[in-house]
């Protein structure tokens, strides 16, 4: 395994040392058979779309579909890019703004977390870079997923963690906060919250593009006890290769809101998004798969 590690991670790395624009003919190149050969994930994308635009004509609808392709392929080329990127040149295409506020809020109140709402939009993996936009005292850290195949968990882990930040595996999130909270440390922690949560995760159900959608709801919860400071990375394409995220300020106090509006605000946030400019979401991803209805059909058997 430890061989098979250093051999992908020496091909990638070599990858990576290729200029991005050449890798941008690659992704051009790459397309083509994704798209039109492979048919890559069409049916879940097309579902999803058609589900999430009512208003839009099938022309429409098939526009933002080849975006989208077209946006997967150069997300895939950035990122392999990202391997060997310096702190110069990821600063250059992911530019932030409201991290010196940030800085900021948790000196006023006096509190030791910053929780940041994000959602697959646009090259979410770049975001991992905001850890070079914030005073050196502040510690970043993003939750993660781990990925079942540990080859390559290794080198995602190494690719997020390369900027500074500190990758907490989900399971053990509320662990880690607790040994970052008694230790008075202030942090920042990226929540990527917009994925299908599995049915024993299932507790809220809200409007997003057109139907109920169950969120995680980790981020409201545990922000809830440790006091932290609530944000919405609003992020945009530029152009090719370039990126800016505004870091909006949802709260300062967490523990004000009634159960799950945290969560419906993100929620709304997100759409707005997305709508904004639906081809840099993460279509290929089956979010609709566990319905309301059949979760409620199951919450009434655990009953019986």
């Amino acid at each position: 395994m430890k061989l098979l590690y250093y051999f992908v991670f020496c091909g990638w790395y070599l990858l990576s040392l290729i200029p991005l624009r050449l890798l941008y003919v690659v992704s051009d190149v790459l397309y083509v058979p994704l798209y039109y050969l492979v048919r890559y994930r069409r049916k879940v994308v097309r579902k999803n779309l058609t589900a999430s635009f009512p208003e839009k004509s099938i022309g429409e609808i098939v526009r933002i579909e080849k975006k989208f392709y077209r946006f997967f392929c150069d997300c895939a080329m950035e990122n392999i890019k990202l391997f060997s990127m310096s702190k110069e040149q990821i600063m250059k295409r992911m530019t932030f703004s409201g991290a010196d506020a940030m800085a900021s809020d948790l000196e006023q109140t006096g509190k030791n977390f910053g929780f940041i709402y994000l959602g697959h939009y646009c090259n979410w993996e770049w975001i991992a870079s905001l850890a070079y936009w914030y005073p050196s005292q502040i510690h970043s850290s993003q939750i993660y997923h781990p990925l079942y195949n540990k080859t390559f968990d290794r080198l995602f882990l190494y690719m997020r963690s390369r900027f500074g930040g500190e990758c907490i595996p989900m399971k053990d999130t509320l662990r880690r906060i607790i040994a970052l909270k008694r230790q008075k440390q202030l942090t920042m922690i990226g929540f990527i919250a917009d994925q299908a949560p599995k049915w024993n995760s299932i507790h809220h159900w809200t409007p997003f593009l057109h139907r109920d959608t169950s969120f995680f709801i980790g981020t409201e919860q545990i922000g809830k006890q440790v006091g932290a400071v609530i944000y919405f990375a609003d992020v945009r394409r530029i152009k090719r290769g370039y990126y800016h995220c505004d870091l909006k300020r949802i709260t300062v106090s967490p523990e004000e809101y009634p159960d799950y509006e945290l969560t419906d605000r993100y929620a709304a946030l997100l759409e707005e998004m997305i709508r904004r400019e639906p081809a840099y979401w993460l279509w290929t991803h089956n979010r609709w798969k566990r319905t309301k209805e059949e979760w409620e059909r199951r919450q009434s058997e655990e009953k019986c």
